[in-house]
């Protein structure tokens, strides 16, 4: 390729067994000449689906990967892109697609790839997973071989102090402890918080509780009663009122000379009020 190397050591990525590695952006150096140690401990971190996250499960496999991952998201994204656009795939990238050969990777996979990460960065959309393990990473390092090793290192490998400081590195990898780390993102309201929080605001500012709110709509409800029994009074009322006139006789003319005479007993029985009025 047209890339330069100019490091000098090798790239080594701790990832869990059933994320693939994805060494040439997630992976530390490691320089020879040099002994490094790296410490590391797990982390176990728990996202929230949708409405309150945006992860994806991590049961939902990927056509070249059974387990969900960022990782596996990104290289089975990028293998499907180099297929489609050049017919073959690179070294690192998983399918029965054959292999690109050198002048396919300078000319096709290459500039492809590239074009991928800046400018067709829709075509990869990779949300995080559920559940995902990562590991920490602390590293320190110490110049090999000391004085007194360089003899020794000489005579086994057969080579100068020279070489042996250019081309030798040693790596220790180690838990920093025999535990790990459990993060977990949360709904940040609750419906059960929400509920308390208007019960206390009421109750502080309006002296509100639930018994005035049931005495609130026992108000409304006796309010609502008392208004419909009136207008239900007030309509019986009327009904009464229209039978009472029409049982009476209609009033004499007073143009017309009444020339009977009426006849009360003393003793009489009075009648009804209905026929007293009429």
């Amino acid at each position: 390729t047209e890339e330069t190397t100019f490091e000098a050591g090798v790239k080594v990525q701790i990832h869990s067994q059933s994320e693939p590695p994805f060494v040439q952006e997630l992976g530390f150096g490691v320089a020879p000449g040099f002994q490094t140690f790296v410490a590391t401990q797990e982390q176990r971190l728990t996202y929230l689906p949708p409405p309150w996250g945006e992860c994806r499960s991590s049961d939902m496999g990927l056509d070249f990967f059974p387990v969900y991952s960022v990782t596996a998201c990104r290289i089975d994204c990028e293998t499907r892109y180099i297929v489609e656009n050049c017919n073959c795939k690179m070294v690192h990238m998983p399918g029965d697609a054959p292999f690109c050969t050198p002048e396919q990777y300078k000319e096709c996979a290459e500039p492809a790839l590239g074009l991928l990460a800046e400018k067709d960065s829709n075509y990869c959309i990779c949300r995080t997973p559920c559940n995902l393990t990562r590991y920490n990473k602390e590293l320190s390092m110490v110049k090999i071989p000391s004085k007194t090793s360089a003899k020794y290192l000489e005579k086994k490998f057969n080579k100068s102090e020279k070489y042996i400081s250019e081309n030798i590195l040693v790596l220790d990898i180690f838990f920093e402890a025999l535990n790990y780390e459990t993060i977990e993102q949360k709904k940040a309201y609750e419906v059960a918080a929400l509920l308390g929080d208007i019960g206390g605001q009421m109750g502080l500012f309006i002296g509100a509780s639930i018994l005035t709110i049931l005495e609130l709509f026992d108000y409304i409800y006796e309010l609502i009663k008392e208004k419909l029994l009136d207008l239900l009074g007030k309509d019986e009322e009327e009904g009464s009122h229209d039978e009472n006139v029409s049982t009476c006789d209609p009033l004499p003319n007073h143009s017309e000379t009444i020339s009977h005479t009426v006849n009360v007993p003393l003793q009489a029985t009075l009648g009804t009020l209905e026929e007293i009025a009429c």
